[in-house]
């Protein structure tokens, strides 16, 4: 009883109940993927996957319009911001219907290129790409703001969105189809939107920001759309080019992998989420961040070793109870993938460490081991195996030069 009545006074943090929203969102995403894979199978599962890692794609360069919007909402007030506001919501609007557009004119390409079975799923797929610029700038503000009530309400309402409406469509009207799962993202976006909050979309003459603020805004952005290109390509550039390179059943067996081995990075997400505001506010007050990396750091150091420890010894166990028997063949490679992963999610943490304190060199950094990644995948595919051995060397390599890094930044530590 009493320590019922202890937990009920102890009142849950904002900070806390977002980072039990994210895990709830990660795990919905793992739900709805592991469902894919079981109803699908691995060569039908392979279409889905693409469309998945586009939706990662998209993710990530929507990333820095919320990321720029979390900045900025921390550091600008009252006219400053709503101008900054306005300006930024007319960007990512431009952006994402340019980016959609391109999509859809594209799609029968699209669909070469990656081996699907149909290009009618990129064009619903580009028709929502506008709606995911403008939720993210949506959330932006959340984050810089930190409401993370409202941050944690509108992930929850994209990711239960997507999975039920998605899985609703295959198991009442049985199709399993490519085109149900990109109308069950497209849909989701819409549901991200909220909550959503009108923003004050005025004319640059009535709200215009000083040179310096618009000279601040540019170069944060140019550098965070850099670093997130280089997200992209680390995170997502060895899916497609085995989509590319290898068969539709080999393709679906890798798609699998890798997500069972993401599970780290995706974790590594909710606290690069609190750490850019925090760090932010830090510098601007004057304090120390050094600590909330350090803190960070250790977090996922420690699961990531769980994890790979868990696919090391339990690699069949994990993959039948998430995917099935048809998945087997990749139970060997489960734990390397996991190890790929890891490096690369701390080595994130830095990046985005710096990229708060208006430090870019780790952004280059990054930016040239994810280009190696893909040109060792390119020159370096005659099995799965060599793949993700590639992208251990390069992980490995990115890790140690961000260690060095900090290590001459920070001879001196508070």
């Amino acid at each position: 009883m009493e320590l019922l009545a202890t937990l009920k006074s102890r009142k849950i943090t904002p900070e806390q109940l977002f980072m039990l929203s994210v895990l709830v969102v990660n795990g919905g995403n793992y739900l709805y993927n592991l469902i894919l894979g079981r109803i699908l199978g691995p060569a039908q599962f392979a279409d889905a996957a693409v469309l998945i890692t586009f939706l990662l794609v998209l993710s990530f360069a929507a990333m820095t319009f919320q990321l720029v919007t979390a900045k900025f909402s921390v550091l600008f007030e009252n006219e400053i911001f709503k101008s900054f506001i306005s300006r930024i919501y007319k960007n990512a609007l431009l952006t994402g219907a340019i980016m959609g557009m391109l999509i859809v004119v594209f799609s029968k390409q699209l669909q070469v290129v990656f081996n699907t079975s149909s290009s009618t799923m990129f064009m619903v797929f580009g028709f929502g790409v506008p709606l995911y610029f403008l939720m993210s700038v949506n959330r932006g503000v959340f984050q810089g703001k930190k409401a993370f009530k409202k941050l944690s309400i509108t992930y929850q309402s994209e990711m239960l969105s997507r999975l039920i409406i998605t899985l609703g469509l295959i198991f009442l009207f049985k199709i399993q189809s490519s085109v149900v799962i990109s109308i069950g993202i497209l849909l989701s976006f819409v549901f991200g939107l909220i909550p959503f909050k009108k923003p004050e979309i005025k004319s640059n003459k009535i709200f215009k920001l000083s040179k310096e603020n618009s000279k601040a805004i540019k170069s944060f952005f140019v550098i965070t759309a850099f670093y997130e290109l280089t997200q992209i390509i680390i995170n997502n550039s060895d899916i497609l080019l085995v989509k590319h390179y290898f068969e539709s059943y080999d393709a679906g067996l890798y798609a699998s992998l890798a997500l069972i081995g993401r599970i780290v990075y995706f974790i590594a997400w909710m606290f690069v989420m609190l750490l850019l505001p925090t760090v932010i506010q830090l510098k601007k007050e004057g304090k120390e961040t050094a600590p909330v990396l350090f803190k960070y750091v250790l977090y996922i150091a420690g699961i990531a070793v769980a994890i790979i420890l868990g696919c090391v010894f339990f690699p069949r166990t994990a993959i039948i109870i998430l995917f099935g028997k048809s998945y087997l063949a990749m139970a060997p490679l489960l734990w390397k993938y996991a190890l790929a992963t890891s490096m690369f999610a701390i080595s994130n943490i830095f990046a985005y460490y710096y990229l708060s304190l208006d430090k870019y060199v780790p952004v280059v950094i990054s930016g040239l081991f994810g280009v190696l990644q893909m040109g060792l995948v390119v020159f370096f595919h005659d099995s799965l195996e060599q793949v993700v051995h590639m992208q251990i060397l390069a992980m490995f390599l990115l890790l140690i030069i961000q260690l060095i890094f900090f290590k001459l930044n920070h001879k001196k530590i508070v």
